[in-house]
């Protein structure tokens, strides 16, 4: 095992999934792959981009995300592992499993994140998306 993507939401799980990578990574001297998907540029998915002041407020946002994203991957660096961030654009399952081919990951390390039954009816889940999609192993934390 020689790269390790870390599915990134800056949400409760977070902690973990980096303490469970750190954990791999130190085992199997791996690269850590800290991967936060953003949501699709308006125009990628058909619709108007709107007014400056919102195209202003999504670039803010993407930074801000990125500076985030950056920080993580500099406390497992502190830790002495190898870690790069990369935050990426489009519809989360896809994009995660896209990136693990690109990175050539081993292994997908991601939080299973429940938001009801109504909204995965609607929206579905991106863990059992990215199940359903990789062709590498995964491991999925619970909340």
């Amino acid at each position: 095992m020689k790269n390790i993507l870390v599915a990134v939401d800056f949400l409760e799980l977070t902690n973990r999934l980096l303490e469970m990578a750190a954990v791999f990574a130190e085992k199997f001297n791996a690269k850590i792959w800290l991967v936060h998907v953003a949501e699709p540029d308006p125009d990628f998915v058909g619709y108007e981009v709107g007014p400056q002041y919102i195209r202003d407020n999504v670039a803010k946002e993407l930074r801000q995300e990125h500076r985030e994203l950056q920080a993580l991957a500099k406390g497992l660096e502190e830790k002495g592992l190898n870690a790069e961030a990369l935050l990426i654009q489009g519809y989360t399952a896809e994009s995660l499993v896209e990136e693990a081919g690109d990175v050539k990951a081993d292994l997908i390390i991601l939080g299973a994140a429940h938001h009801g039954k109504i909204f995965e009816s609607l929206f579905g889940s991106v863990w059992e998306d990215v199940v359903k999609k990789s062709k590498i192993p995964i491991l999925v934390l619970p909340a």
